[in-house]
């Protein structure tokens, strides 16, 4: 089955997804395979594999990892062109919707789309959504755009609405890496409200606690990525936290 139809189908049932994103550039790949295992034991629906930089040469070998030792479905969720592997499973092709970038709404989509018309892997649209967290971080450095203020609801339900309208499938909210302030519930709300497609939050989200308080404001998918790496005990903890939304 397609990646996104078994999202879309959990949404609509109502039940919670968490994502652990995987930066290769971070990752050590005897550390990797002990996490991998721990996520494929308690419930983890997915890895986002991609961060803003392409530092070192172990993208490829960081997918095979995972695929091997979990067996769960891995997305490519890049910084830029280079962070293609045709070993992923699918990808979240990204357009920066709260931006006014033009290469990030299309322009480094050209240049990808034949690599990925060639490829196998499933192509999901997605409308990306930056929203201010405290203090600027590396996708709203290397992405040269300014994120939605954080105490702008209305905003950010106007461009998840049309990024819907566009025909995008999915709403990525993202605080960034790192994020001192994770997105507000009230701006979670906000959007889920306004659209019918699945929404992913990411950004901050360091407690099993604040994971459910996220996805019981409407977020379908939750995204941890320094919360793991600093403690990779607590995938079990917040897996249980949001199976009880």
């Amino acid at each position: 089955m397609q990646i996104y139809d078994t999202m879309n189908q959990r949404m609509a049932t109502g039940k919670k997804q968490l994502a652990i994103l995987v930066d290769p550039d971070k990752a050590d790949l005897k550390s990797l395979g002990k996490m991998a295992e721990m996520a494929a034991l308690s419930g983890v629906d997915y890895f986002f594999v991609g961060g803003s930089l392409l530092i070192n040469n172990q993208l490829d070998d960081c997918i095979k990892l995972l695929k091997q030792v979990a067996g769960l479905p891995t997305i490519l969720f890049p910084g830029n062109t280079l962070q293609m592997s045709w070993k992923a499973d699918a990808i979240l092709f990204l357009s920066l919707i709260s931006g006014r970038n033009a290469e990030m709404l299309i322009g480094r989509h050209v240049v990808s789309a034949p690599y990925l018309k060639m490829s196998n892997l499933q192509v999901i649209p997605t409308g990306y959504m930056l929203i201010e967290s405290g203090r600027p971080t590396a996708v709203s450095y290397m992405s040269n755009s300014d994120p939605i203020p954080a105490d702008k609801d209305d905003i950010a339900m106007c461009t998840a609405m049309a990024g819907e309208m566009l025909g995008l499938r999915i709403i990525y909210m993202d605080a960034g890496s790192g994020a001192i302030n994770p997105i507000s519930v009230s701006m979670i709300s906000h959007v889920k409200q306004s659209i019918d497609i699945p929404l992913i939050v990411g950004g901050g989200i360091r407690t099993p606690e604040k994971a459910a308080e996220s996805a019981r404001a409407g977020a379908d998918v939750i995204v941890i990525g320094n919360a793991v790496e600093k403690d990779p005990g607590i995938i079990k903890s917040i897996t249980q936290a949001l199976s009880e939304c």
